[in-house]
């Protein structure tokens, strides 16, 4: 009895059926699913070897998407972040009762160029509700920071 063992290339099923094709193969590349992987010129086309082709060339246009895509997305993602980062800090920099202020007006839909606009009895009437927000908001915090310490005494 004579046994031959060819040398073949192997594509082991991904353990996820929901992927996608494109991140299927991916994710076969990634994991080191793709076994004795050949260059693809010393094959001859034969209709068997054809399909394997075509689907190592799939497998391969779908890398090489995954890496494009990989490659462009780097920077958007480091441009965002310097932004959301700055973003946060100029927001903390902010003294609270200005903080408080432009929540509130943004809440009713005006700028402060609408305010500023409007009549002197009601730029006061705003004032007031905002002026009572932050008294209603300083006394949460003491009421906070008191619970926290009889919780700790206890």
């Amino acid at each position: 009895m004579l046994v031959t063992a060819q040398n073949t290339s192997t594509l082991l099923k991904t353990q996820r059926p929901d992927l996608d094709p494109v991140t299927g193969a991916a994710s076969a590349l990634y994991n080191g699913q793709l076994q004795n992987s050949q260059p693809l010129t010393n094959i001859q086309a034969t209709p068997t070897s054809a399909a394997g082709n075509a689907q190592a060339d799939n497998i391969n246009a779908a890398f090489a998407k995954t890496r494009v895509l990989l490659q462009a997305s780097v920077p958007e993602t480091a441009a965002t972040q310097g932004t959301a980062t700055q973003a946060f800090k100029d927001y903390m920099d902010t003294p609270v009762a200005q903080r408080i202020r432009e929540q509130f007006l943004k809440g009713m839909g005006l700028t402060e160029d609408d305010v500023k606009a409007m009549p002197p009895e009601k730029q006061q009437a705003i004032n007031d509700k905002i002026s009572d927000l932050m008294q209603h908001t300083e006394a949460l915090k003491h009421a906070e920071s008191a619970r926290h310490t009889q919780e700790e005494q206890v």
